[in-house]
């Protein structure tokens, strides 16, 4: 059984990146069997993910699905090392759910899809590792293995926003997005090789997380070391996060992406700095992130009101989205920062809830934009009297960004702030105020895009196919169904909370 479920956890990394090499040898005119190889393949990742969440013993916790392969053992010590907690499982669903999704929404693509598919494959078999290994050096690898097809995805298959205070080219957004992710990584590359290099002083230097987080415990980094290393991990995985304030790539590279990448980008990309915090800063420098934390929550506090703000002033949908994502992710941030459980979860929770709803919103946008050849908020008014489907995904989407009951937006961001509650009043109190600002350009965005009078040259608008209503309704069922039973969901996630906040105890 251990077996099955190993081999589980390798097919997630494995079987997109084994797609990706198949495709190869496709035949570029066979566009129509590329997309349907595509589907085949992320529909049995998306089942294989499932199963390993059904499968998470969470009464158990701990790490799971373990199993090590020696890789380079001399001279620098590097084993190919897989193992989940609760946290990770979380991830690995947000990821097939948004993967499969973005698959069945790119269908309409004509240019160069082989390419595309390639590139998209391998981009997921990254974010699955990082999700999946438990060796720094593996980690860093998927880590960039998951950013560098960005590049080629948004300069190449993107699209340019013509209006505005300036152009904004599809390749400004790619360059942007990759010196910025780029700059990300190097500070996370220092802080991993300084904490291999400090651990040789407990014997054989070592990329395992495993090992680094045992030896942290027995007091090998010192708390001096911790206070300048920590820091390189929050910043570097968190400009990824898009943490203010080095979030300005977020919205630029959102608005450029095509629909799939957009969901993958916002969805699941920008999950991985959250993660990057949570996994190898908090894992292994727990002094340090307990010093540094209340950094993290002013920052993060400022994420939640600034994105509000800026998205209230964007007449471009997915700009929107976009600042509304960097508002949403310094929830994310703030509930990291608590330290507690309720805050913890909470955190973990709003990367799920938000992975599913942004995924949801962008592939909306993605469908009015295949019919509109727009995404100018002042010329859309009435399409809910073409689109009426579309524009309800876009709505549910809306309410669960605005915290509705009933939705899974709702109790991430509840959990959240009684976390904050407890630890920073005053900053939760700033938090709500930045979560109400986004009932505002919600539903304000609702009325004049998709309300009111319809402008006569929307008059032959189609509705989404049934291909598209699969893939929004997926994501839509998901929202509905952790919003209104999230105890399977929470159990998992507050399994492997439980196990990260023990390290804390005592500090």
């Amino acid at each position: 059984m251990e077996d099955i479920k190993v081999i589980a956890l390798l097919l997630t990394i494995f079987l997109p990146a084994g797609a990706g090499t198949l495709l190869i040898f496709f035949p570029k005119n066979w566009g129509s069997q590329i997309k349907w190889f595509s589907a085949v393949i992320s529909g049995i990742t998306l089942a294989i993910t499932l199963y390993i969440f059904s499968v998470y013993d969470y009464e158990k916790g701990g790490f799971q699905f373990e199993g090590s392969y020696n890789w380079l053992t001399q001279p620098i010590n590097i084993n190919f090392s897989l193992g989940i907690d609760g946290i990770s499982t979380a991830m690995l669903l947000l990821t097939g759910i948004v993967m499969f999704s973005g698959v069945l929404l790119t269908w309409n693509l004509e240019r160069r899809v082989k390419e595309f598919f390639i590139l998209f494959m391998f981009l997921l078999s990254g974010v699955f590792g990082v999700f999946a290994v438990r060796d720094l050096f593996f980690l860093f690898f998927f880590y960039e293995l998951a950013v560098l097809p960005m590049y080629p995805l948004i300069g190449i298959w993107g699209s340019s926003s013509d209006f505005g205070t300036f152009l904004r080219t599809k390749e400004y957004g790619a360059m942007k997005l990759v010196l910025y992710l780029v700059g990300g990584s190097v500070l996370v590359w220092i802080g991993i090789i300084g904490v291999y290099a400090a651990s040789s002083d407990f014997g054989t230097p070592t990329f395992s997380l495993e090992t680094l987080s045992v030896i942290s415990e027995q007091g090998a980094f010192s708390h001096d070391f911790q206070l300048f290393f920590f820091p390189l991990f929050m910043i570097g995985f968190g400009i990824l996060a898009g943490l203010w304030p080095f979030h300005t790539w977020s919205p630029d590279g959102h608005v450029a992406a095509p629909t799939s990448v957009s969901m993958v980008h916002a969805g699941v990309l920008m999950k991985l700095g959250a993660y990057g915090i949570i996994r190898v800063g908090m894992t292994i420098l727990p002094e340090g992130a307990q010093d540094w934390m209340p950094a993290l929550i002013v920052f993060g506090t400022i994420n939640v009101i600034y994105g509000a703000v800026a998205a209230m002033s964007q007449r471009d949908l997915k700009y929107v989205v976009g600042y509304s994502s960097v508002s949403h992710m310094g929830i994310v941030l703030m509930g990291i920062a608590t330290l507690n459980p309720m805050g913890m979860g909470g955190a973990v929770l709003q990367m799920f809830s938000h992975g599913i709803m942004t995924a949801l919103f962008f592939g909306v946008v993605g469908i009015i934009y295949e019919r509109t050849h727009t995404r100018d908020i002042t010329v859309l008014g009435g399409l809910a009297k073409k689109m009426g489907i579309t524009v309800s995904f876009f709505a549910i989407a809306g309410m669960a960004s605005l915290g509705l009951p009933g939705l899974s937006g709702f109790i991430a961001e509840v959990l959240v702030f009684v976390g904050v509650f407890q630890e920073y009043v005053p900053l939760a109190i700033l938090g709500i105020i930045g979560a109400l600002l986004t009932a505002v350009y919600i539903l304000r965005l609702l009325s004049r895009a998709f309300f009111g009078p319809l402008d006569p040259k929307w008059e032959d608008l189609k509705d989404a196919t049934p291909r598209e209503m699969g893939a929004t309704s997926l994501l839509v069922f998901v929202l509905i169904f952790v919003g209104l039973w999230p105890a399977p969901l929470m159990n998992v996630i507050n399994s492997g909370v439980s196990d990260l906040l023990s390290r804390f105890v005592g500090l």
